[in-house]
């Protein structure tokens, strides 16, 4: 672990290797696990402003989902999330032709209909940002339906921090990315 500014950061996000292979694991982090995508305070607003022109993008199923729970919803924990269709897929993902779950919501970035790509915690995955009252802990997830991302990232030489650079510049801007640089150099001295 180190600390850059108010972040103590893992060096597994410096020394893991990762690139998403979508092909291999079809999205599967958009419909497994039991729980739906966390979100900030502020991406809560942001759902409900773009959810107008997301909803054309989205599954019969999510529209749903989205309109019995809402754009968001709130944990027993006081946690913010994506609502979920039955407990499983995310509200925002839809499919492709050859059954690869995306997110509605980028698809809609994509196309320059909405301004915003993402919720932060998918922009970032596998990068887990849990706040504290002092600072924030910036770790590596590990989980196996990423094993496919791990060996592609391991073939191409891709460390985490690299393969989420835009995430992390977002998240916590550009000069704190640069800080980031300057000490995964120093750890491979």
């Amino acid at each position: 672990m180190f600390q850059l500014g108010k972040t103590i950061v893992s060096e597994d996000i410096i020394e893991k290797d990762f690139v998403c292979n979508l092909s291999a694991c079809k999205g599967a982090c958009c419909i497994d696990g039991e729980a739906g995508a966390p979100l900030e305070e502020s991406e809560t607003q942001k759902l409900q402003e773009i959810y107008p022109v997301v909803k054309s993008y989205l599954r019969k199923e999510g529209i749903e989902a989205i309109e019995k729970q809402g754009v968001f919803v709130k944990t027993p924990h006081g946690e913010l999330e994506t609502p979920l269709i039955n407990g499983a897929d995310c509200a925002y993902v839809i499919f492709d032709d050859k059954g690869t779950a995306l997110c509605a919501i980028e698809e809609a970035y994509n196309q320059g209909e909405v301004d915003w790509k993402k919720p932060i915690s998918c922009h970032l995955y596998p990068v887990r940002v849990q706040d504290y009252t002092e600072f924030s802990a910036v770790n590596y997830h590990k989980w196996e339906i990423c094993d496919d991302a791990c060996t592609l990232g391991k073939e191409l030489q891709v460390p985490v921090y690299k393969f989420v650079k835009q995430a992390l510049i977002r998240k916590f801007g550009k000069d704190w990315y640069m800080e980031l640089e300057k000490v995964a150099e120093d750890l491979r001295k």
